[in-house]
């Protein structure tokens, strides 16, 4: 576990007590949480000189499990982001965002209880590979020389980035996206992308996804078209659904026809937008819990940022990270308690005992505090 910088020092108390209570309420002291303090940020930079010591990665492959609070990369710490550095070392290659919405949060849509997906993000590839050259530099020159050589027109003042996608990189997503439709008896897995412009990269994407869920999980999944052509528009009973859509007309969908979306799963730059949105649909980045992992280590976390300006206020809303637990206790296969979270969490919002953020939105609100709302929660199990 990290704190996380600046407001962590208020949430991630609250959510190391939330999930205490859960899980000694679950299981009568027969279970519990041990929690291992590992270092990152200006903390780490202090005790260690270095943003992120060899041996906090170390512990994280050791222990396999881990959470933490939002993170700032610190000036002069070596890594142009820490959570970006996390991820890339550890080959945490899928980004895990699940969205609901919890009655009572104030949400631009007219129906937000119809959203409830699962993103699944490409993390290490893309754009976000920091694959680029700046204008002027003579490795951009270079690479603009070779690009005409193979016929492509690029202007000499440009700057080049390098957008990969790979079949190891997309199949590996997609089935951690498909298996976790089947565990968790989700009805669609979506593969969203730009492939009509993008042809071999975003375009690959959705072709490698399809082949993947045919050759490994052909005898449980089945395509929309399939469904239409085959099946007379009708789901065959225990089988998940494999579509697709383009990037931009999915940002309409999950707006106008959310309900028809439950597994998304999609190339970095397109998951960090999509996924952003989604919570903005319902109420915001505040309830928006997320991990990054991959078939070994599960790395979860705050999907918000540090907000420094708040931090020792025991003021802002430890909703993110809370959840992000429930996601924990879930890898954990320890349902029953995280299961007890969500109720709680479901109790105090609907009472109205809700942080500043939410109280501001809603008439007749109980504006309380961080640790305070924790114990709203802890109440309600």
């Amino acid at each position: 576990m990290w704190r996380g910088t600046a407001i962590g020092v208020d949430i991630t108390p609250v959510m190391k007590r939330v999930l205490d209570r859960a899980v000694h309420k679950a299981y009568g002291g027969k279970r519990r949480l041990v929690w291992w303090e590992i270092y990152a940020g200006q903390k780490a930079m202090d005790l260690f000189g270095t943003a992120i010591p060899k041996d906090s990665f170390t512990a994280l492959r050791y222990f396999r499990v881990g959470i933490k609070g939002p993170l700032t990369t610190p000036v002069g710490g070596g890594f142009r982001s820490l959570n970006v550095a996390f991820r890339q070392e550890l080959d945490l290659f899928a980004c895990v965002r699940p969205v609901r919405w919890f009655d009572g949060v104030p949400a631009p849509l007219k129906r937000p209880q119809d959203v409830d997906m699962v993103v699944f993000r490409e993390n290490t590839e893309d754009l976000y590979a920091g694959i680029e050259w700046e204008m002027g530099t003579e490795e951009a020159g270079k690479v603009i020389r070779f690009l005409r050589d193979m016929g492509k027109e690029v202007r000499e003042d440009s700057g080049i980035g390098i957008k990969p996608i790979s079949k190891t990189g997309t199949e590996r997503l997609v089935r951690m996206a498909i298996r976790y439709a089947l565990d968790n008896k989700r009805k669609s897995v979506t593969l969203v992308h730009k492939g009509n412009i993008m042809k071999f990269t975003e375009g690959a994407f959705m072709k490698w996804g399809y082949e993947l869920a045919k050759r490994e999980f052909g005898d449980l999944t089945v395509t929309e078209q399939e469904v239409m052509e085959l099946h007379q528009g009708v789901v065959p009973e225990g089988k998940v659904v494999i579509k697709d859509r383009i990037a931009d007309a999915m940002f309409q969908q999950i707006l106008l026809r959310p309900s028809e979306y439950h597994v998304l799963a999609m190339p970095n730059l397109n998951g960090d937008y999509m996924s952003d949105a989604l919570a903005a649909s319902v109420g915001g980045l505040g309830l928006a819990p997320g991990a990054n992992m991959n078939d070994q280590v599960a790395f979860f976390e705050a999907t918000h940022g540090t907000a420094p300006k708040y931090a020792g206020q025991d003021k802002v809303n430890p909703g993110s990270l809370i959840l992000s637990g429930v996601l924990m206790l879930e890898h954990l296969g320890w349902r029953e308690a995280a299961e007890l979270v969500v109720r709680g969490m479901e109790g105090a919002i609907r009472d109205g005992i809700v942080t500043y953020d939410l109280a501001r939105q809603r008439e007749g609100a109980k504006e309380v505090s961080c640790s305070a709302f924790g114990e709203a929660v802890c109440e309600r199990m």
